[in-house]
C-alpha cells in the first residue's frame, strides 16, 4: 500500500497545561490539522503509520486515523507527568500492539483506550463513532472510577475483575492493556518512589504472569525487568554493574563455545542459527536469593540458543551438543514434545562447557521461536490448516473459560482476583489421566486440584486418588508423567482441611463456595462472638439497635446481620473494622450505647481473647503448619472463607503473615476441660541398629499416647536414621513427658517436637 506523506504521519496538536493538573483545557483555541505532517516537539506516530500500512486495508487505517482524530481532540490540553502531551501515551501503546500485528479494531481501542476513564466519554457515543467491537474493548480496559469501594485492595481487585472477565470474552483486552502497562513502566521514572513501587509490585504481582501466561515472553521479561529495576533500585544498579564487569571476564568462554557449536553443527549439514544470550538480571537475583548464591557463584548468566529449520533438527541437534560437551544429569526437558501451558515448545539442555562450567542451550524451529517471543500474540493472524483455532489458541480459551467459571464461585472481586493470582504461576506439572489424556496442572497441584480439574462435582466427591495404580490420599503432590486416577462418593463433602493444600484457583473457590453455603450456622456464631468482642472493646452495648442495624446493612451491602456475622466468620470481613463502622454510625447519630455499671460509669472496655476447645468444627481449624496443642500460646488467623485459622505464637508462617497483615490476627486462648487428644509431630534422631523402631514405638504406647503416622529418611547406609512421628497428646504436659521417656530409649540421640509442616 502506497502512501502520501499527508497519510502516512498523524501528529498530536500542540496542548497547553491547564494549571497544574493533567484535566483537558477547556480552551476553544483551533486545533491543526491532526494528519499535517509532525512539527519538532510535537508528538508523531509516523512510526505507527508505517507499522500499520505493512497489514492494514486502506478503509481499516482510515478507521484508524479517525479514532485517533478523536483521542487527540479528547486530550487536547492533558499533559503526562513527564510534560509531554498525553496524545503520546495512546500513540505508543497502539505502537506495541502494531509489533504484535494486531488488527484494526484493537489498535482504535488502543487509541481510544482512556477516553472513557479519563474525559468520561460515554460507552454509547463510541459505539455510534467506532462500533460495538471497539467501544466494548473500551469499555474493558476502563477502570471503575466513579464507583466508591471499602478499600483500595477492593477497588483494585474489582477493577481487575472487570478487566479479566472483559479478557475472557475478547483476549484482545488484555493484551493492550498490557501494551498500556508496559509504556507507563517505560516511562515511570518520573513518578515519586512510593508510586513506582506501588505500581511495579502490582506489575510483577499480576500483569508480568499473565504476560508469562500469554507466551509474550519479550513482554514479560521486559515488564519484569523494569519492575525490578524500581522495586529495587539499589540491587539492580549493582547486578548491572556486577554483569558489565562480568561481559569482559567472559567474552573468552562464549566465544570459545560459540565457535565449537557452529562448527559442529555445519559438519553435520543441520541449517541453523546460533547465538549467546544473557539472564536477565531479575532472573540472576531470583537464582541468588533463592539458592542463596553470590553473584560469583552464578554461572550460567549466559545461555546459547540454537534455531534449525526443522522439527526433526531439533533431536538431531540435541544429540550433536551432548556429544560435544557432557550434558548434566536430571538437566534436560522437552518442551516440544509436551508444551508448556503458554505454547512455549524447546528443548532444553544444560551441559558442561569449556573449564568446567554449565552452560545452558535451547533448540527450537523457527515457529516454536517465533511462539516463544510473541505467545498468543503470534497466533493472532495465523490459524491451523483447518481454518480453525491454533493449539495455543484453544489452551488460551480453555483458561480463560476457567476465569468464567472462578467468576461463578466466588463472592467478591478480592477473593476473585486471589484465586486468579494462584494460577498464574508460570511452572506447571503435566500429568495424565487413565485414558491418556495430558492434564497441566501449577507446580506443587496435589492429586485434589486434578479432581477439580476434570470436573467440580468430581472434587468435591473425591475421597482418595491412585497414581501410578497405587492407593494415594488426596494431598499427594502430583509430579510429571504421573498417572491420576480419583476415587469417589457420594456421601463425600468438601472439608476446610482441603484449603490448606489445594494449589489450583478453581479448586479453592469450588471449597470455598461449598463451604460458604453448607456450614453458615457455625459461621454466624462465630462472628457473631467476634463481633460482640469488638463492640465491647468500643465500651459499645453488644446489642445492635434496629434503626443501627438497618443503617448498617444499607452500608456494607449485606443482606441480613445473619450474612453479616457469616461473612466475619468466614473471614470475608474484620470484626474491628465493622465495629468501628458502627461506632461511627453511633456517633453520628449522637448516640450513646456504652457499657455502664450499677452506677452509672463506663465499664472500661477490652479485647478479651477468644477461647477455643479444638472441636468446633469448621469455623475454628487448628493450623497444620504448627499443629498447636493445649499449653502452647495462641494466635488466630482469620482467612477469607476459611474461618479462625489458630496457629502457635512461636510459628514461623505466622510470624510472616502478622507481619504482612496484622490487622487479620486475634488474640486466642485455650479453654479448660478439653476433651480431646491433639495432633502433633516429633522428630527423632536414632542410630541405625536392629529395634529401636519397635522400642519407640513401644515406650511412645506406654506413654499414653496414640500413633498416627510414622516416617524415616529413605537412605539405609547411614549409620544414623531420623525418624518422623505424629502423635496424639494431650497437652504439653503430656508431650514433654512422652519425649522424656522416648529420650532414654536405647540407640535414641536426640528427639524434638517439629514446628514446619
Amino acid at each position: 500500500m502506497n502512501l502520501t506523506p499527508a497519510d502516512s504521519t498523524l501528529s498530536a496538536a500542540p496542548s497547553k497545561r491547564a494549571g497544574s493538573g493533567s484535566t483537558p483545557s477547556k480552551s476553544k483555541t483551533p486545533k491543526p490539522d491532526p494528519v499535517a505532517p509532525a512539527n519538532p516537539g510535537v508528538a508523531s506516530v509516523t512510526h505507527l503509520t508505517t507499522k500499520l500500512a505493512e497489514y492494514l486495508t486502506a478503509s481499516e487505517l482510515r478507521k484508524v486515523k479517525e479514532a485517533y482524530r478523536f483521542s487527540d481532540e479528547k486530550h487536547l490540553g492533558q499533559m503526562r507527568k513527564s510534560g509531554e502531551p498525553y496524545i503520546s501515551h495512546p500513540i505508543a501503546v497502539a505502537e506495541i500492539c502494531a509489533d504484535w500485528k494486531l488488527d484494526a479494531q484493537a489498535i482504535m481501542a488502543a487509541l481510544l483506550h482512556d477516553v472513557m476513564e479519563d474525559q468520561d466519554v460515554k460507552k454509547d457515543e463510541l459505539i455510534e463513532r467506532f462500533g460495538a467491537p471497539v467501544a466494548a474493548l473500551v469499555d474493558g480496559l476502563s477502570k471503575l472510577e466513579k464507583i466508591e469501594f471499602q478499600s483500595q485492595v477492593e477497588a483494585q481487585g474489582e477493577n481487575f475483575r472487570k478487566m479479566l472477565l472483559a479478557m475472557a470474552r475478547d483476549v484482545r483486552v488484555i493484551l493492550i492493556k498490557l501494551a498500556d502497562r508496559l509504556h507507563n513502566m517505560r516511562t515511570l521514572g518520573v513518578m515519586n518512589p512510593e508510586k513506582k513501587r506501588r505500581i511495579a509490585r502490582e506489575t510483577m504481582e499480576v500483569y508480568v504472569p499473565i504476560a508469562h501466561r500469554l507466551g509474550l515472553n519479550n513482554l514479560y521479561r521486559e515488564l519484569q525487568e523494569l519492575a525490578f529495576s524500581h522495586i529495587y533500585p539499589l540491587r539492580y544498579r549493582t547486578l548491572a554493574k556486577a554483569v558489565k564487569a562480568a561481559r569482559g571476564n567472559r567474552r573468552e568462554v562464549v566465544t570459545k563455545i560459540l565457535e565449537s557449536v557452529k562448527g559442529t553443527l555445519a559438519a553435520t549439514s543441520i541449517e541453523s542459527e546460533v547465538y549467546g544470550r544473557e539472564k536477565t538480571l531479575f532472573g540472576i537475583y531470583r537464582k541468588m536469593r533463592n539458592k542463596h548464591l553470590s553473584f560469583s557463584q552464578v554461572l550460567d548468566v549466559y545461555g546459547f540458543r540454537i534455531v534449525v529449520d526443522t522439527f526433526a533438527n531439533c533431536y538431531v541437534a540435541l544429540g550433536t551438543l551432548h556429544a560435544l560437551y557432557k550434558p548434566m544429569p536430571g538437566k534436560f526437558k522437552d518442551y516440544i514434545a509436551i508444551p508448556k501451558l503458554n505454547g512455549y515448545q524447546s528443548l532444553h539442555t544444560t551441559l558442561i562447557g569449556p573449564y568446567g562450567t554449565p552452560v545452558e542451550f535451547q533448540i527450537r524451529t523457527k515457529d516454536m521461536h517465533r511462539v516463544a517471543e510473541s505467545g498468543v500474540a503470534a497466533h493472532w493472524l495465523y490459524k491451523n490448516d483447518e481454518g480453525g483455532l491454533t493449539d495455543l489458541q484453544q489452551r488460551t480459551h480453555a483458561w480463560l473459560q476457567s476465569l468464567l467459571d472462578i467468576q461463578k464461585q466466588t463472592g467478591d472481586s478480592v477473593e476473585f482476583l486471589e484465586h486468579v493470582k494462584v494460577d498464574l504461576f508460570p511452572d506447571s506439572v503435566y500429568v495424565f489421566t487413565p485414558k491418556s489424556r495430558i492434564i497441566a496442572l501449577p507446580r506443587g497441584a496435589t492429586a485434589l486440584d486434578f479432581a477439580y480439574t476434570i470436573h467440580t462435582d468430581i472434587g468435591d466427591q473425591s475421597v482418595a486418588a491412585k497414581i501410578n495404580h497405587e492407593h494415594a490420599p488426596l494431598r499427594s503432590e502430583l509430579r510429571n508423567g504421573d498417572i491420576v486416577e480419583i476415587v469417589t462418593s457420594p456421601t463425600s463433602r468438601p472439608s476446610p482441611t482441603w484449603l490448606t493444600f489445594v494449589r489450583t484457583g478453581k479448586a479453592r473457590s469450588a471449597i470455598r463456595h461449598h463451604l460458604r453455603t453448607i456450614n453458615l450456622p457455625e459461621s454466624i456464631e462465630l462472628g457473631q462472638h467476634l463481633l460482640s468482642q469488638a463492640l465491647t472493646a468500643l465500651n459499645l452495648d453488644p446489642a445492635i439497635p434496629v434503626a443501627l442495624a438497618d443503617r448498617l446493612l444499607n452500608e456494607s451491602s449485606a443482606k441480613s446481620l445473619d450474612e453479616l456475622y457469616a461473612d466475619i466468620g468466614v473471614g470475608k470481613r474484620m470484626a474491628t473494622l465493622v465495629a468501628r463502622h458502627i461506632f461511627g454510625l453511633v456517633e453520628n447519630e449522637s448516640t450513646t450505647l456504652p457499657l455502664t455499671d450499677s452506677d452509672g460509669e463506663i465499664i472500661p472496655g477490652r479485647l478479651d481473647p477468644v477461647v477455643i476447645y479444638g472441636s468446633e468444627g469448621v469455623a475454628v481449624q487448628l493450623a497444620p503448619c504448627c499443629l498447636p496443642i493445649p499449653g502452647d500460646k495462641l494466635f488466630g488467623h482469620l482467612r477469607r472463607d476459611q474461618g479462625l485459622s489458630v496457629h502457635a505464637a512461636d510459628c514461623e508462617l505466622a510470624k510472616r503473615q502478622r507481619a504482612k497483615e496484622p490487622d487479620r490476627w486475634i488474640e486466642v486462648v485455650w479453654g479448660s476441660d478439653l476433651n480431646r487428644r491433639f495432633d502433633c509431630r516429633i522428630k527423632i534422631l536414632v542410630h541405625n541398629e536392629k529395634g529401636v523402631l519397635a522400642r519407640i514405638a513401644a515406650e511412645i504406647g506406654e506413654s499414653d499416647a496414640n500413633i498416627i503416622f510414622v516416617g524415616m529418611d529413605d537412605d539405609k547406609d547411614h549409620l544414623m536414621t531420623q525418624l518422623r512421628f505424629t502423635v496424639q497428646v494431650e497437652d504439653r504436659v503430656h508431650l514433654a513427658r512422652l519425649m522424656r521417656n522416648v529420650r532414654r530409649v536405647p540407640g535414641v540421640a536426640r528427639i524434638l517436637r517439629e514446628r514446619g509442616s
